[in-house]
């Protein structure tokens, strides 16, 4: 049983690695252990470990579920999951789904069963915990950092990574992405959902998210998740909409009287956590360890508050980690939090003030020390460079503890309070230092100026010794302080003077007792309590005894063999005066040994004495001793601890054992007996804690028998040679029996860093919770010996052995001993005598070796077998090396260029043989390198032989063409040819991968001007085309330049950007008619589009369209290009109208966007502007005509019926301001005809909306009579999409008469030959339908089916007219349709040119409109009515006209 404990620092840089359960137990990751503690008191207590996993712990997850509320789940970095019952703290289920450490867990507190966890390379994984299933997902190939399960639905996870992202994947639909959330852009360091299952509680700010258009959170189905980030910002996310709403930055706090500068990267964990039922207020951490509350529901600047403002010194003084909250059966709600400072805070939300504190701790516990002044103070000496000082007799605070860490720069492992002084308190470090701390002042430590080379063992107070004890009575120290170090050296250290130098006692010694040898190196000491003697350990296993002040050896006790780790002497206020002489010695052998040296003490002999066997033997520990105690209340009770996991309570006068204490993971370091409870021990060991226990409720006795004292025992009753042989293979790895349970040790500790910090210390990386013995913790080593506390690390960081160059020769060195000692007479007989033995010649067969003793003729035999040997085991590089060091460097050359061994150091000494060979050694290395793809190498060798171009030729063949280039421009002229063939091939290369900025560099390079612009230009878009445009004008290509000024201008213009396409147009003059094109579109544009533009100049606004279109033209381009334009006179226009009458234009179809069909409009209407400057009228009228036909045969009238309004204001298409008379030839009165026709038809629709609009005003809503309805549904459908009548404009007023000359409209020539082309346009219907019946007959493909379905669409398309005569296709026959197609082709021949060049809008459709206005109050005259009716009954012969004109011409 324990008492109190100071359990291990939670692990450091872990997003969930601590949670608690439903009843209060806090699980914590620390190290590779989960440390238990119940939080539910007033107080905190550790209540046990969870030990199994092989590395850190990352994760920590308890399940919320009421019946599996003591299950928990864990992660690693091992890359397993394990499921624990911490109520029986054993292992229930081990999960290696995972390939990689794992960074997160998390159990759904919706789905009792569901376990989800992230690995470092993003895979996430779904274990079950009732059917022991697994499923894994990769969302995203990234880091993952956290991850949360949402509270709500148990489907939904949300996982934050690395660089910033989060995902919430959907795990039913195998990890489906469901939103990415982008915002932060540094490492997602929590996650945590909103308790409350909507989004209904607070709502964006414009000044903390993006905007939400109005739209409320709530009207979505969702839920906030909240997230905390390195960026320094805490993120709200709507998870219904996957977009933030809130983001929250970090304050600079003001600290320790100082403000943190926002200039200065500070290191920073976030940490957020939303307590259950408090929907509007979020936990997170802050950048020194503070913890706030947010209100979300709160506005302003400040919506946080800082926890523990009450009182000082209550917040963490370090970046915290984690947070998780609980609620206590009595409402209390609580929150826990770990921290960077190496404590556990316990808060009440309520009052955000700080319950309780819980010190851990961050190393190896290497010292415990009670004060011998200050009753029930403890000291503890840690191994991540604090000392820790616990009053443990208080009864307000169980763990007032303060830490110490000034002047301390690594592990505290050896700790001393001053015998008298009160709070003077000695401490040693790994780095060799001693220092002294005034525990009641926040002074820094005074720091000795004498350093140890090695870590300090030992330290102990006595009374000084020469020479610090000479001097005047009231100078000298009362007390000196000693200190041992892994050297073998100890010094004395005058506590007053700490400046000054340290005194090597072994000086002392050796003067004393007139030793001339080298002294053992020490490796402990321990001065009696009375100050008469000390005890000095000896890494040899023997302990010296020297009486003060003199230091004269009185007496050797050599029963330990081997170093010495631990002695302790009896206290001096025993009632027996015979037990003050108890020494007690533990080395790395796992006995005890006591002895009594009262006689020698008491009686000291004149010569010193040696001591062989010990007072009593206390055997039981299976490992080396580190620690020992004896009982301040007891006679002769020692507590000792071992590397085998337990500390031992022994009856020295019984040699008995009294209770073993089993409650650490792993090996103990340091022991101490309660000074004020005579059954209470503090123990410390590797696993980072202290522990308080009592020795009376000890479960076991004795401690665990393991392997090693079992294998003693066999030793001792079979003595044979065999015995002892296999057990020596078999040595090794101990074992131990931990709380009852067999363990067996599979690796040795090698020390592993546990946190990313520099100050942490050591964990080991093992599968069971008592390591291996040959760890190098605390282990006494010397320089000069083998039994190093490093070695194990050495043996396991041991080098494969090279090969030996002599292996046969090596090899005889390895036989029998007998054939050994044969040789030996064999060489002295060739060596003194004339005449060798028979078959005995040094360097061959069986006497090979010997050609080493002899002469060099022997030698040279030997090399030639080991060659030999080599050769045919494939040896060749140590074939080279005996030819080498046999002088014939050519034959060495020779057989590595054969074999392929040649390496640098051969071509290093290949010019040795001259110059010939070195240069065909090179050419072999670098073909060599070549194979090995060394291709720089290679050229550098080539260099060393003056072959540059060689090596020029081998880059570019390998297509290096940067190193290339960069050594025929270091090497050669700049007119090197070579070098434009390099730039051209490179160029082409990069060209080829789409590197088209690179190519271009390598084409202007080598002189290329036109390839690099128009490699620029491939890319094809705005900023690759103006560049490769600027790049060709710079270069001389003016033709390219202009053309790719043009495409880029076009791309601009289609993208409305029409200052930039001018801007691109205007770096070149020749382009000025262009510019004057770009110009009327952008007028056009702007004028009729009424799109989004994205730029656009002033003068193109439409509030300034007041004026006659082509007038206002003239004037913009009188403005903005008269210094081009009009400077030059009409030979200037038109030159201009001839290059634009190049530029092609494509046949108007119907699917062109209006943007497209106003650019080719406005090439027209320039043409036409350009005309009218230069007075040509026929050129005008087509130009003009073109412009309008562009936009109705692109189905666009409302927009053609807009721009004849802006051309042509009084509606008269010759009325031009420059000229009364239009003399135009016949095909441009033609145009002219067709043109005012246009503009009538326009005029026509017109009138016909504002008479419908006017009817419509005076029915007053009343519906029309039924014939009228019908009549307009007929003539609907004759007209071929007439102007809407949305578009134009109607008129409030009635109109009686037409304003305008509608007979235009009524051309009969006109009428004829639409009729012809209606006609061909019907027969060729026929016959394509007649052709494609043919063919799916004569494929087969008319099936019954078909026929059926087919059989009305046909009936319905072609039939004959609406009074009953309907006929089918097959009624016509191929003759009677050549004989219409020929007679309506020969009708339309026989027309003028003209009329089919220009025609006029569809005749017929404005015969019925007029006849339409005669049954209204507009009445044409009748002249107009009569010839509209005459062309209806004469070309009007389509049913659908039929039947629209059937009441007007009844």
């Amino acid at each position: 049983m324990r008492d109190r404990s100071l359990p291990a620092s939670p692990n450091w840089y872990c997003s969930r690695c601590s949670d608690v359960s439903r009843r209060g137990l806090l699980g914590v990751g620390a190290k590779n252990v989960i440390c238990l503690l119940d939080v539910s008191a007033s107080t905190c207590r550790v209540t046990g470990e969870l030990v199994g996993h092989k590395d850190l712990v990352s994760g920590v997850s308890f399940c919320q579920h009421e019946a599996q509320s003591h299950i928990c789940v864990s992660s690693s970095t091992d890359g397993s999951i394990r499921f624990w019952d911490s109520d029986k703290r054993t292992l229930i289920r081990e999960h290696a789904a995972h390939q990689n450490p794992v960074s997160a867990v998390h159990w759904s507190p919706v789905d009792k069963n569901l376990v989800v966890s992230g690995d470092e390379k993003g895979i996430v994984v779904c274990h079950w915990y009732n059917t022991g299933d697994t499923s894994s997902f990769f969302p995203e190939p990234r880091t993952i950092f956290c991850l949360s399960c949402s509270p709500h639905t148990w489907n939904c996870v949300a996982v934050g990574y690395k660089d910033g992202m989060i995902v919430l994947i959907d795990v039913s639909k195998k990890g489906e992405v469901m939103h990415r959330l982008r915002g932060h852009d540094d490492e997602i360091h929590s996650l945590s959902w909103s308790p409350v299952a909507s989004e209904d509680v607070f709502y964006s700010r414009p000044e903390d998210g993006e905007a939400t258009n109005g739209v409320s959170a709530a009207e979505e189905k969702g839920c906030y998740l909240a997230s905390g980030s390195k960026d320094q910002t805490v993120r709200i996310w709507s998870t219904a909409r996957g977009k933030g709403v809130t983001t929250l930055k970090l304050p600079y706090l003001k600290r320790r009287g100082s403000v943190v500068d926002p200039g200065v990267k500070e290191r920073l964990w976030l940490n957020v956590h939303w307590p259950k039922g408090r929907a509007t207020q979020l936990v997170s951490s802050c950048f020194s360890g503070e913890l706030m509350m947010w209100d979300l529901a709160k506005s302003g600047k400040q919506r946080w508050t800082l926890f523990g403002t009450s009182s000082e010194g209550q917040n963490h003084s370090r970046i915290v980690f984690n947070t998780s909250s609980f609620q206590l059966p009595d409402g209390k709600e609580l929150l826990i939090s770990t921290s960077m400072d190496r404590e556990i805070k316990c808060w009440d939300l309520a009052s955000l003030d700080c319950c309780w504190t819980l010190p851990t701790l961050g190393g190896f516990v290497y010292a415990l020390s009670f004060s011998p002044v200050g009753s029930g103070c403890l000291a503890l000496g840690v191994g991540d460079n604090m000392i820790r000082v616990w009053n443990t007799l208080t009864t307000q605070n169980r763990y007032d503890t303060r830490s110490f860490w000034q002047g301390i720069k690594s592990k505290v492992t050896a700790l001393a309070w001053h015998p008298t002084k009160e709070g003077s308190l000695s401490f040693g470090t790994d780095d060799g230092k001693v220092g002294i701390y005034d525990v009641f002042s926040n002074k820094p430590p005074q720091i000795s100026s004498s350093y140890h080379r090695k870590t300090v063992y030992t330290l102990a107070w006595g009374p000084p010794v020469p020479p610090m004890s000479f001097g005047a009575a009231g100078g000298k120290p009362s007390y000196s302080l000693y200190s041992c170090a892994g050297e073998g050296v100890i010094l004395q250290h005058d506590p007053s003077k700490l400046s000054g130098d340290a005194s090597d006692i072994d000086r002392l010694i050796r003067d004393t007792n007139n030793i001339k040898h080298k002294l053992s190196p020490h490796t402990d000491l321990s001065w009696k309590p009375d100050g008469k003697v000390v005890a000095v350990g000896n890494e040899d296993g023997c302990i010296d005894v020297y009486q003060a002040p003199s230091l004269k050896l009185l007496c050797s006790i050599q029963q330990h063999h081997k170093i010495i780790n631990s002695l302790r002497w009896h206290h001096d206020h025993s009632c027996a005066p015979e037990r003050h002489s108890l020494l007690a010695s533990g080395s790395s052998n796992a006995t005890v040994f006591v002895h009594d040296l009262h006689s020698v003490i008491e009686n000291p002999p004149e010569s010193p004495v040696v001591l062989t066997e010990p007072y009593r033997r206390l055997s039981g520990h299976t490992a080396k001793i580190t620690g020992m105690s004896w009982s301040p209340h007891h006679d002769a009770r020692l507590v000792t601890v071992s590397y085998d996991g337990t500390a031992q309570v022994w009856d020295v006068l019984e040699e008995a054992a009294v209770s073993n204490y089993r409650g650490h993971v792993g090996y103990l370091l340091s022991v101490d007996w309660s000074p004020v409870d005579p059954d209470v021990i503090w123990t410390g060991g590797k696993d980072f804690t202290v522990q308080e226990w009592n020795v009376s409720k000890q479960e076991f006795t004795k401690p665990p028998k393991g392997k090693k004292m079992a294998d003693l025992k066999e030793k001792m009753k079979t003595n044979t040679k065999q015995k002892k042989k296999n057990k020596k293979t078999t040595g090794g790895a101990a074992s131990a029996d931990l709380n009852g349970e067999a363990v067996t040790r599979e690796k040795v500790v090698t020390g592993l860093d546990v946190s990313a910090e520099d100050e942490e210390d050591e964990v080991c990386s093992t599968n069971s919770p008592v390591p291996a013995p040959a760890t190098f913790e605390m282990q006494r080593k010397s320089s000069a010996v083998v039994k190093s506390k490093d070695k194990p690390d050495l043996n396991l960081l041991k080098k494969k052995k090279p090969r030996s160059m002599l292996p046969l020769s090596t090899s005889m060195d390895h036989r029998p001993k007998e054939e050994l000692l044969q040789d030996c007479i064999a060489l002295a007989s060739v060596r003194h005598s004339d005449a060798a033995p028979a078959g005995c010649v040094p360097g061959q067969g069986d006497h090979i070796h010997l050609g080493l003793f002899t002469d060099r003729a022997a030698l040279h035999r030997m090399f030639q077998a080991e060659e030999e040997g080599h050769v045919e085991a494939g040896h060749f590089d140590s074939v080279v090396y005996l030819r080498l060091w046999s002088g014939d460097l050519e034959g060495a050359l020779q057989l590595a260029t054969e074999k392929g061994e040649l390496n640098d150091h051969l071509l290093s000494i290949a010019p040795m043989a001259g110059f010939g060979v070195w240069s065909r050694t090179v050419e072999a290395f670098v073909k060599q390198l070549c194979l090995q793809e060394q291709y720089l190498k290679a050229a550098s060798h080539l260099l060393s032989i003056n072959k540059l171009y060689e090596a020029v030729d081998l880059l570019r063949s390998h297509k290096l063409y940067r190193e290339a280039i960069a050594l025929v421009k270091a090497r050669l002229p700049a007119d090197e040819p070579v070098l434009k063939e390099l730039y051209t091939c490179w160029a082409a290369a990069l060209e080829k991968d789409g590197h088209f900025s690179a190519a271009a560099k390598c084409y202007l390079a080598a002189g290329a001007s036109f390839d690099a612009a128009k490699v620029v230009s491939r890319k094809n878009d705005v900023l690759s085309l103006s560049t490769a445009a600027g790049l060709a004008r710079i270069s001389g290509e003016v033709d390219l330049a202009q053309s790719l000024a043009l495409r880029c201008a076009k791309h601009l213009a289609a993208a409305q950007d029409w200052v930039g396409a001018q801007e691109v147009l205007s770096s070149q003059d020749s382009l000025l008619v262009h510019r004057l094109h770009l110009c009327v579109a952008e007028l056009l544009t702007v004028t009729l589009l009424h799109s989004d533009i994205v730029s656009t100049h002033s003068w193109a606004s439409p509030s300034e369209c007041r004026v006659d279109l082509l007038d206002r033209i003239r004037d913009i381009w009188q403005e903005q290009f008269s210094h081009s334009l009009m400077s030059a006179g009409l030979d200037r226009v038109g030159g201009l109208l001839q290059e634009l009458k190049c530029v092609e234009s494509p046949a108007p179809t119907a699917n062109i966007p209006l943007g497209q069909i106003l650019l080719y409009s406005s090439l027209h209407l320039t043409r036409a502007v350009l005309s009218w400057l230069l007075d040509d009228d026929d050129q005008l009228m087509k130009d003009l005509w073109q412009t309008l036909v562009w936009l109705k045969d692109g189905g666009y009238l409302d927009v053609s019926a807009e721009l004849c309004r802006m051309l042509f204001p009084d509606g008269d298409v010759g009325s031009k301001k420059h000229s009364k008379t239009l003399h135009l030839s016949e095909e441009a009165k033609a145009a002219a005809g067709s043109l005012q026709a246009l503009v009538c038809y326009h005029r026509l629709y017109e009138f016909w909306w504002k008479n419908s609009a006017s009817s419509q005003k005076i029915h007053n809503g009343l519906s029309c009579p039924e014939d009228e309805a019908e009549d307009g549904a007929a003539e609907d459908g004759v007209m071929n999409g007439g102007p809407s009548r949305e578009k134009l404009h109607p008129a409030t007023g009635r109109l009686d008469i037409l304003d305008f000359d509608a007979s235009l409209l009524l051309s009969e020539p006109h009428a004829a030959c639409q009729a012809s082309q209606r006609a061909v346009k019907e027969v060729q219907e026929h016959l394509n339908n007649m052709l494609l019946q043919h063919s799916r007959v004569q494929g087969g493909q008319l099936d019954a089916g078909e026929k059926q379905d087919d059989g009305p669409r046909q009936e319905k398309d072609f039939q004959g007219s609406a009074d009953g005569d309907q006929r089918s296709e097959g009624q016509e026959t191929l003759l009677t349709l050549s004989t219409k197609m020929s007679s309506c082709q020969k009708e339309l021949a026989e027309l003028p040119d003209t009329i089919k060049m220009f025609p006029h809008p569809d005749v017929v459709e404005c015969c019925l409109v007029l006849l339409h206005f005669g049954r209204s109050s507009l009445t044409p005259s009748d002249s107009l009515q009569r010839d509209a009716k005459d062309l209806l009954r004469k070309y009007g012969t389509s049913p659908s006209v039929l039947k629209a004109s059937r009441r007007f011409l009844s």
